[in-house]
């Protein structure tokens, strides 16, 4: 059986482009690495490919099936735990890296190659920029354990507020004398580190996570 050298073409690319983005992927040690990321591109593209000829009356239901595959494996890299939701932006890779398979499965070569290159440089570059604004207003969570100590029950609010840290959420719980007080609050990571730096040399409190 003779393979047609446009297949053999879009293969390649599909490797090539999948590959350029599960590097990325790889070096940060995502759940979805170099492998997976190529295997969806591949799969993405020759998907597309077949639906011209297993679905000729209707070539669309196939791909637009290949996005809600997509969907489930894009799914099974989020993950919840006590610090937030982690993942997200691999589904998401995961999810364009598709789009450029079915791209390269329809033929539209310059728009793969250019969705491509702009998902690395959102990947590579803008990571920078999220680092950065992350320190301009980061989220963090506090829980303390002391004695309870009569009038000083807001001790570490005001001293949060001290530290131009904004509040968003507060817990508290006694058991006793004992205190266990948890806050979840937002600042600019430098006033974060002052507030950790009066903590623990705060001799009053038994146990501190952050």
């Amino acid at each position: 059986m003779n393979i047609p050298d446009t297949l053999i073409a879009k293969l390649l690319l599909a490797l090539l482009l999948g590959g350029a983005i599960g590097i990325e992927r790889e070096l940060r040690s995502k759940s979805a690495g170099f492998r997976t990321i190529i295997l969806i591109c591949l799969g993405a593209t020759l998907f597309t490919i077949l639906s011209k000829y297993i679905g000729a009356a209707s070539p669309d239901r196939i791909a637009s099936n290949v996005v809600v595959g997509i969907g489930f494996i894009g799914a099974g890299v989020i993950f919840r735990s006590e610090k937030g939701i982690s993942g997200i932006t691999t589904a998401a890779s995961i999810w364009l890296t598709a789009a450029v398979g079915m791209g390269i499965g329809c033929g539209y070569y310059e728009a793969s190659i250019l969705g491509c290159i702009l998902v690395l440089l959102v990947l590579f570059l803008f990571s920078f920029f999220d680092k950065f604004l992350d320190k301009l207003n980061q989220l963090r969570e506090y829980k303390i354990t002391y004695t309870y100590q009569n009038k000083h029950q807001h001790k570490y609010d005001n001293k949060i507020n001290e530290f131009n840290l904004k509040i968003i959420n507060r817990s508290l719980n006694k058991n006793g004398v004992i205190i266990t007080c948890s806050w979840v609050v937002t600042g600019k990571e430098s006033n974060h580190h002052l507030f950790i730096d009066y903590l623990l040399n705060d001799n009053s409190i038994s146990d501190f996570d952050f």
